[in-house]
């Protein structure tokens, strides 16, 4: 049977060990833990896990600190994020700095197990109450002022325009350009974004705070 090493990072000592208890009870699973991020580091080099578990808040550095820094080694764990809460702002930098999940504490101990054989598969889970939705909404509200003012000025009007709900022949005759010019200033605008609709594009928007939603 093929066992996969598991690292359990938490300040907690009765998460830390709750959590390893019930991971321990299946076969498949080998667990060790560490209590701070700079041990977390060190336990990485050590015993090379292949998926971590990382308490997004904790003293010293923090989780997000700690992903930073792991997910920057040549041959990096998988990384979830462990929390007793759904903070927009935290998830959405885990997601964008590279977590494959989300898992809260108090997630059922069958549903934790398979979650864990889930990351080490190389999935991505996020846990019941931590919404796909939300998680797709803060990612673009941290980074979308900074793609909205990567647009060139008339981009960025396109893109206010197309919140707005404009039609490319509206935007053509707002605009007083022709509609070939727009079509390709709209493809730049996705591009710019990374978005692949409109409807993100406006999102992103809104978010950026170039509309009010």
């Amino acid at each position: 049977m093929r066992v996969t090493s598991v690292l359990i990072v938490d300040d907690e000592a009765l998460v830390r060990s709750g959590l390893s208890l019930i991971l321990e009870a299946d076969d498949g699973l080998e667990v060790v833990g560490a209590v701070t991020g700079v041990a977390a580091l060190a336990a990485v080099r050590e015993h090379r896990p292949e998926l971590v578990l990382l308490d997004i808040r904790m003293p010293q550095i923090d989780g997000l600190q700690v992903l930073g820094a792991l997910r920057a080694l040549p041959d990096p764990p998988i990384v979830a994020m462990l929390t007793t809460f759904d903070s927009d702002d935290l998830l959405a930098a885990a997601l964008l700095g590279g977590a494959a999940g989300f898992l809260l504490k108090n997630t059922d101990p069958v549903a934790l197990t398979r979650m864990v054989h889930a990351l080490a598969s190389g999935g991505t889970v996020l846990a019941p109450g931590v919404g796909r939705a939300r998680l797709a909404a803060a990612s673009v509200d941290l980074g979308a002022r900074a793609r909205v003012d990567a647009l060139a000025p008339r981009e960025r009007e396109v893109l206010r325009l197309i919140a707005e709900g404009a039609t490319n022949t509206e935007i053509a005759q707002r605009l007083m350009v022709s509609l070939g010019t727009v079509k390709d200033d709209v493809s730049a605008v996705l591009d710019t974004l990374g978005v692949r609709s409109r409807v993100l594009a406006a999102l992103t928007a809104a978010r950026a705070g170039l509309v009010v939603p």
